[in-house]
């Protein structure tokens, strides 16, 4: 069974340390401190899940966020925002850039693996499906060639 990967992005070591305790026995983790060594690490090993933080010097979350939703390559990687930004209006930003959720400072545990499960399984889904429309595309430009 494949280990899931997941990328914890922030620049506060008491947070990553605190994701990494409750991820770790369950999932791979890469660690970023800022925006653009996570888009370096999303470019060179694509996680299966972005856990990030908006808060961090020189680009910021949404930054990094719509950064990896404009890339056809990394659009459809779930994004999961663990912030202390808690107004309303940071959590509409959040999920108009491409958030697949928003979590807030302190997180809660299991609500955090609970959304981080369903990211991973509809994730996994997406990736499964894409892959049954090439075969059957494949299958199909078959036919296109052969005479009956």
């Amino acid at each position: 069974m494949k280990k899931y990967r997941i990328l914890i992005v922030d620049d506060i070591p008491g947070t990553i340390e605190a994701l990494a305790v409750v991820l770790s026995p369950d999932y791979e983790l890469s660690i970023a401190t800022n925006g653009p060594d996570a888009l370096k690490i999303v470019e060179s090993e694509p996680p299966d899940l972005i856990l990030l933080d908006i808060v961090m010097p020189g680009m910021d979350g949404f930054e990094v966020c719509a950064q990896l939703k404009t890339n056809e390559a990394t659009r459809d990687i779930p994004v999961i925002f663990i912030t202390a930004k808690t107004a309303n209006e940071d959590i509409v930003k959040g999920l108009e850039a491409g958030a697949y959720y928003y979590l807030t400072k302190p997180f809660d545990s299991q609500t955090m693996l609970a959304v981080t499960t369903a990211a991973l399984s509809e994730y996994a889904s997406l990736i499964a499906l894409r892959q049954e429309v090439r075969r059957t595309s494949h299958t199909l430009s078959l036919l296109d060639e052969g005479r009956f």
